[in-house]
C-alpha cells in the first residue's frame, strides 16, 4: 500500500503546474499508512520529511506561551526556509492544531506552500467537499470546505 501511495503522491505533483498553492494533504487517520509512504517517497527523491512537532516544540519551547502563539508560524517558516529543497515533506501536524498556538494549519500550510512544494501528511478526514481535523465538539476540531490544495485520501 505504500508503494501505491507514494506513488499517487508522486503522480499529484504532475498537476501542480500553474496552481497558487503547490500544496498536497495526504489526509487519513492515524496508522493509515501516512508516514510510510512519505519515508518512501524521501528514500526515492531524497526529499526532506520534517517532524513538525518535534522541530516547531523544540524552537518553542524557550519562549512564554503568549510568545508561542505569536511566533509559531514565523518559527516553522523559518524551519521550511532553512531546508534546502524543492519538495518538503511534512509528517506529525498535531501541533499546529494546539489550540493556545492559535493557527489555523491550512492556511499557514497553503502560505508554505508558496515558493516551494509542500506534502503534508494531515491526520483527518476528507469527505465530499470538507476537509476535517478532530471530532465535532474537540477543542481542536477544524473544519474547512473546498481547500485550496491537492487532496490525497487514505484510509
Amino acid at each position: 500500500m505504500n508503494a501505491s501511495l507514494s506513488s499517487r503522491i508522486q503522480a499529484t505533483l504532475n498537476t501542480l503546474d500553474g496552481c497558487y498553492y503547490r500544496l498536497v494533504l495526504v489526509v487519513g487517520p492515524a496508522g493509515s499508512g501516512k508516514t510510510p509512504a512519505l519515508m518512501a517517497l524521501t528514500q526515492q527523491h531524497g526529499w526532506p520529511r520534517l517532524n513538525v512537532n518535534l522541530r516547531l516544540a523544540e524552537c518553542l519551547l524557550e519562549l512564554t506561551p503568549k510568545q508561542r502563539s505569536v511566533q509559531a508560524a514565523e518559527r516553522l517558516a523559518a524551519i521550511i526556509a532553512d531546508t534546502a529543497a524543492e519538495v518538503i515533506l511534512l509528517d506529525s501536524l498535531e501541533l499546529l492544531f494546539a489550540v493556545d498556538l492559535m493557527l489555523n494549519p491550512l492556511r499557514l500550510l497553503q502560505s508554505l506552500s508558496r515558493n516551494r512544494t509542500i506534502i503534508a501528511a494531515w491526520p483527518g478526514h476528507f469527505t465530499g467537499e470538507t476537509l476535517s481535523y478532530a471530532e465535532p465538539g474537540h477543542p481542536e476540531a477544524r473544519r474547512e470546505f473546498r481547500p485550496d490544495a491537492r487532496i490525497i485520501t487514505v484510509v
